[in-house]
């Protein structure tokens, strides 16, 4: 079975914290730069500042928060996010989310998860896995709330969004 990957990474010690912006929807699209530098890895081109758009993207805007998969097939999505020390929050949310930019068979979240804060550094890890097809990016999304489900511009510190497909799945 062949396994097409495209891994993406985001550090605040090469670029500074990423600021925070809600979007309609309540969350902020976590941004990637286009550079193969650290872990990041993407042969197939699947985070390719051309896609989405009639002029090239530039990190940090919106589409440099998609991975566009190359193949139709079985994607298994993960990500990693470390949050900026932060008290106000008492809840962390994430969200895989099919076209978050509505660009096209319009957005799809899924695979939601919330957690409440720990003692400790608030660092989470996902893992989900569909059906992916080309032409529909996905993006990873966060959000930190307070009470009465106040939206908290805490800055990010560290984030990752690796997609791998499966492309060979069998039919019956």
């Amino acid at each position: 079975m062949s396994l097409v990957i495209c891994s993406l990474l985001w550090d605040a010690a090469q670029g500074g914290k990423q600021s925070v912006s809600y979007d309609n929807d309540g969350y902020h699209l976590v941004r990637f730069p286009y550079t193969s530098a650290q872990e990041s890895y993407d042969p197939w081109k699947m985070h390719d500042p051309a896609h989405g758009g009639s002029t090239p993207s530039k990190f940090p805007d919106a589409r440099s928060g998609l991975i566009w998969p190359s193949h139709d097939g079985w994607g298994m999505l993960s990500a990693l996010v470390f949050w900026e020390p932060d008290s106000r929050p008492n809840e962390y949310r994430a969200r895989f989310v099919r076209d978050p930019l509505g660009a096209g068979s319009g957005y799809d979240s899924t695979a939601t998860t919330d957690s409440s804060p720990t003692g400790g550094g608030q660092y989470r890890s996902y893992v989900w896995q569909m059906f992916v097809h080309k032409g529909t990016p996905l993006g990873f999304k966060v959000s930190a709330r307070d009470t009465g489900d106040v939206k908290v511009k805490t800055p990010l510190m560290h984030a990752q969004f690796k997609l791998a497909i499966h492309t060979d799945v069998k039919v019956p």
